[in-house]
């Protein structure tokens, strides 16, 4: 199985294009729901954000407050860092876990929907092919203004924080463009499933996978001989 990074900047269309994958029977991880989950009430990184952050960014069903975060963490780098630092190793580490109960199902690949893929830098290495969702920069922003409520002014910051979408662009293996029709971003989507199915580079991992497993077990059962010929023969 290898992996497969789908990000892009933010309102670009990811969620439309990870749908289509799952369309295809392709499993996404989606680390957006994941930060939500590790951050439900109760959570370590729920009470750890209430010790960093008070209890300003909390509604009154104890939920965190997204947007009153957002506006403290995006006019903040320092506070940003704070947030990432509590949170990723959560989210890191049950999409680990997905991804393991995933490569048991025997799947070719999965899409790992990663938004901030590049800027955070952390997952690069494993991925075999990145795919990055782009579209014009004013539908960017009116469709982040119309999703969020949130003014133009606000909007431009949250989208500035990003890497330019360029510059991402120039780092994937596959563009699709969503600026268009929904039937053109599947088009491209469904071109870029095909050439993935085609590949045959899960074979080379499990052969590797296979033959790491065999010289283990060859090697439990080295030391499990040699255990037992060390026994002294009673008299």
């Amino acid at each position: 199985m290898f992996l497969v990074g789908l990000t892009g900047g933010i309102a670009t269309g990811k969620s439309s294009v990870a749908a289509i994958f799952r369309e295809y029977g392709i499993p996404v991880i989606d680390a957006d729901q994941i930060a939500r989950k590790v951050v439900e009430p109760g959570k370590p990184a729920w009470h750890k954000i209430q010790q960093e952050f008070g209890p300003d960014v909390f509604l009154d069903t104890k939920e965190l407050d997204r947007v009153k975060l957002g506006d403290l963490i995006f006019n903040d780098i320092e506070k940003r860092k704070k947030l990432n630092a509590i949170t990723h190793p959560d989210i890191y580490r049950e999409m680990y876990w997905q991804t393991f109960k995933h490569f048991l199902q025997g799947h070719q690949f999965i899409v790992m929907d990663l938004p901030l893929l590049f800027e955070t830098g952390h997952m690069l290495n494993y991925l075999h092919k990145i795919i990055v969702v782009t579209c014009e920069e004013e539908l960017q922003l009116q469709r982040l203004i119309e999703r969020t409520g949130l003014t133009e002014a606000k909007a431009k910051q949250r989208i500035a924080v990003q890497m330019p979408l360029e510059k991402k662009a120039e780092m994937a293996n596959f563009v699709i463009e969503n600026s268009s029709s929904e039937q053109h971003t599947r088009e491209q989507t469904i071109k870029v499933i095909n050439v993935l199915k085609s590949s045959k580079y899960h074979w080379k991992l499990r052969f590797l996978v296979g033959f790491c497993c065999t010289v283990l077990l060859m090697g439990v059962y080295w030391w499990k001989n040699r255990t037992v010929c060390a026994l002294p023969i009673a008299a």
